[in-house]
């Protein structure tokens, strides 16, 4: 019921009663997000936690945002709006999809922040698991857990459904792309997709990749990509 009940808030429609069909729904009357992840940094490639500090993007990140700039204007030409995350790793991968747009004005929107992770920000997996293995095995565990001084997935995926909902009615039957972190564009999908919270463990989210669903006033979800990289083959 509660993952029922999650689902709704983003979608507007329970997924128990959500309209089934293999119609194929006109894809003029949803509102499309294209969902963007940030370029890497040397956080990325060092595999560390990177939440709430404000890593700039490496020079190979700089690279992958003009190939996702470029991709993401061939795939919505006439997008009505870029929103992204406030730190710079998005806000500067927003910008150059913005220019490749014609130049839209870049929206900053603080609920599609990456995850506060606490006393964990800025280290990798294996020294979490040396100093705080309790503490990692619960997180894993459940979405309610929050690392040390964090935020829980739980938080992140309720003001990550507010954004989504406040970008569905200001955009009503358009495009969108969206710039942000790993933890908030998993948590879109996973509930697009219904899913369960094992979800978020098992998909991965490359530095740059795009992502697509389309969205219905009647609660039709249609996830049309996930993750693509094509784009960074040269990046």
């Amino acid at each position: 019921a509660a993952a029922r009940a999650s689902t709704a808030r983003t979608t507007g429609t329970d997924p128990a009663t959500a309209p089934a069909s293999w119609e194929p729904r006109p894809s003029f009357t949803a509102t499309r997000l294209i969902l963007v992840r940030h370029g890497e940094t040397e956080y990325t490639e060092q595999r560390r936690y990177s939440g709430r500090g404000d890593v700039p993007l490496s020079a190979r990140g700089r690279a992958q945002i003009r190939a996702t700039a470029a991709r993401v204007a061939a795939l919505a030409p006439s997008a009505a709006a870029v929103v992204s995350s406030p730190l710079s790793r998005c806000t500067t991968t927003a910008e150059a999809i913005a220019e490749a747009l014609g130049g839209l004005p870049v929206r900053r929107e603080d609920d599609l922040i990456e995850c506060d992770f606490g006393a964990w920000e800025g280290r990798t997996f294996a020294e979490v698991r040396e100093r705080w293995a309790g503490e990692m095995d619960a997180w894993l565990a459940s979405t309610r857990v929050a690392p040390p001084d964090g935020e829980s997935f739980t938080e992140v995926a309720e003001r990550a459904r507010r954004a989504i909902t406040a970008l569905l009615d200001a955009y009503r039957g358009e495009t969108v792309v969206v710039v942000s972190h790993v933890s908030p564009i998993k948590l879109v999908l996973r509930d697009a997709l219904a899913a369960g919270d094992a979800f978020l463990h098992r998909l991965f989210l490359d530095a740059a990749g795009v992502s697509v669903v389309d969205m219905w006033p009647d609660g039709g979800v249609a996830v049309r990509s996930v993750n693509d990289t094509a784009h960074l083959t040269d990046a």
